[in-house]
């Protein structure tokens, strides 16, 4: 009897760490999708209230690193903002800005306050033509395609967005389709604050436009065969030509000195539930 009462106690703990983990992921999402909807709308102070205030929150976007919440500021509050509705917190009239946020691949870790979400971006954007002669993009729309891979951390039991990478793989004028769009048709950073005033921290080598077409690195290992992909793999040389003559890969490596939560050496074995360098829930008996 007191073996089978353990044997229930131990399946037990395992469900409810199972419904932990799932609830946590369902969390995780609906963070996300959040904070695309409130950038659709230039809600930008309510983005950046999303954020931790730990200082090893950050955001990467276009070749450029945003570190701490002031960094993150700057980029949403100061660049955005100021840039699509002259400073004000929400839309303004004719101007468009969706972002329709899909294909999301959300892991846990163990501790159940670090996860990873990898998730497609589609934007459709754009000035009505009725307000050309008032807004400075004048009349113009726009695609663009980008994909996300963030971690986010839990405080004080709330999920909240802690390192945000985000690459935008390509731009396409409306009329002329992604096939004719111009080499770095957003210009990349190349000053930083304070020289910059709304610019980034740090500038860093992930520069992807396209017609690059490199792989931006899974956070997850194969579900097969428990490895990670090859960096050769998540190069992009040109038809026919060797690997070694293409720009190098793209990475997720932290800033240095930083470190994530769970971390453990060596690789997954096929079947486990883990993160690189982060433990996700076993299966029982593992």
């Amino acid at each position: 009897m007191e073996s089978e009462l353990a044997e229930i106690k131990k399946q037990l703990a395992h469900v409810q760490k199972e419904i932990s983990r799932v609830s946590d992921e369902a969390e995780v999402r609906k963070t996300h999708f959040k904070y695309g909807y409130y950038l659709d709308k230039c809600l930008y102070n309510e983005v950046v209230d999303m954020f931790s205030d730990h200082p090893d929150a950050y955001v990467e976007f276009l070749g450029a690193r945003y570190r701490r919440k002031e960094g993150i500021k700057r980029l949403y509050k100061g660049r955005f903002q100021n840039t699509f509705v002259k400073g004000r917190n929400g839309p303004v009239y004719g101007f468009l800005l969706d972002h329709i946020m899909m294909q999301d691949i959300v892991d846990v870790d163990e501790t159940g306050t670090h996860a990873w979400c990898r998730m497609r971006a589609l934007m459709q954007a754009g000035t009505h033509q009725s307000i050309q002669e008032e807004h400075p993009r004048g009349h113009v729309q726009w695609w663009e395609g980008g994909l996300y891979e963030n971690e986010y951390v839990k405080e004080d039991g709330v999920w909240k967005l802690f390192r945000y990478r985000y690459f935008p793989f390509w731009h396409a004028e409306f009329e002329s389709g992604w096939s004719h769009t111009k080499k770095n048709y957003v210009p990349f950073m190349t000053k930083t604050f304070p020289e910059d005033p709304l610019g980034p921290d740090e500038l860093i080598d992930q520069k992807l436009l396209w017609p690059d077409t490199r792989v931006v690195p899974f956070h997850y290992p194969h579900p097969v065969t428990g490895r990670r992909v090859a960096d050769d793999d998540l190069r992009a040389p040109r038809y026919g030509q060797d690997v070694s003559t293409s720009d190098p890969p793209l990475t997720l490596a932290l800033p240095e000195g930083q470190k994530r939560p769970g971390a453990r050496e060596g690789d997954p074995k096929p079947g486990d539930k883990v993160l690189p360098e982060l433990v996700q829930n076993p299966p029982p008996g593992n």
